[in-house]
């Protein structure tokens, strides 16, 4: 079964599916103990690996790269991978999105922004011609085998939301997703104009959507669920408590609980995970 198949029917299965973002290698090794689904966050991605905001500085190879790493670590996992506008060209789209299922990515998502592009969550906003868009999607649609593509709008005028969310539904891509929904009564109007198809919501810590449970967004008839920042968040916070502490102890590090503390011990068996022979599933997680 191809990883593109199975994610798929992930999604048709009851409930809403989390996928989790990921930044680099060592956030990924600890999502996957947790959850069954990963997804490759465009900002995440830049911030990790270039420092930069997710305005569109990644290079489609340093993306490939990534999933790559991923994929040989995490064979048991769904990598769902934010491809951002295709990185312009229609036909880089197609070259990466061939290139990412080779190497067995689950599927990609596809936005509608033109450039300047913008994190789905900020001001500012542009989107391509309705048109142009659907060319594109179509040709990367034409141009994958079995890897779930989701079409995805930045559209921020609300009779442009439902009429692209409604267009994209008619396409043959797998998943839809309208990013920066700011209400629950937005989720049910958009639910309702994508008909049948499934719908992805995203979530992010301090961006314009709600924070709902797994069980709401289910109530609601959403069927995949991405997390994009809470490990770099978390990461983010952590380490600058922690070398504020180093700080203000002068430099004496904290005592590490041996039963519990995370130290040499404990990072060196998270990452030995990655290179077992039997790679292992996330714990008490069925994939």
């Amino acid at each position: 079964m191809t990883y593109g198949k199975k994610l798929r029917e992930r999604i048709a299965g009851p409930g809403t599916t989390p996928l989790i973002g990921v930044y680099d290698m060592y956030s990924a090794s600890i999502a996957a103990k947790h959850y069954d689904g990963m997804f490759v966050s465009g900002f995440g991605f830049a911030a990790s690996y270039y420092g930069l905001p997710d305005i569109g500085f990644i290079a489609w190879p340093d993306m490939v790269a990534f999933v790559q790493r991923l994929r040989g670590a995490f064979p048991h996992h769904h990598l769902l991978v934010d491809i951002d506008d295709g990185y312009v060209d229609p036909e880089v789209a197609c070259h990466v999105v061939e290139g990412l299922e080779r190497i067995g990515a689950s599927g990609v998502i596809l936005e509608d922004q033109k450039r300047p592009r913008r994190c789905g969550h900020a001001d500012g906003k542009q989107v391509l011609p309705l048109d142009e868009y659907l060319e594109k999607l179509h040709r990367v649609l034409q141009t994958r085998k079995d890897l779930v593509v989701v079409a995805r709008t930045d559209a921020t005028d609300e009779e442009d939301i439902l009429h692209r969310a409604e267009q994209l539904a008619a396409t043959d891509a797998d998943v839809i997703l309208v990013d920066g929904v700011r209400s629950v009564e937005w989720i049910k109007r958009i639910r309702k104009v994508v008909g049948a198809k499934p719908l992805l919501f995203n979530q992010i810590a301090g961006g314009k959507s709600p924070r709902l449970s797994l069980g709401e967004l289910t109530d609601l008839g959403v069927d995949v669920a991405i997390y994009s920042t809470p490990c770099l968040f978390a990461a983010h916070e952590a380490m600058d408590s922690a070398l504020a502490g180093l700080k203000a102890a002068d430099g004496r590090l904290p005592q590490v609980d041996p039963a519990s503390g995370i130290g040499v011990k404990a990072s060196t068996t998270l990452l030995e995970r990655n290179i077992a022979r039997e790679r292992v599933t996330p714990e008490g997680v069925g994939v």
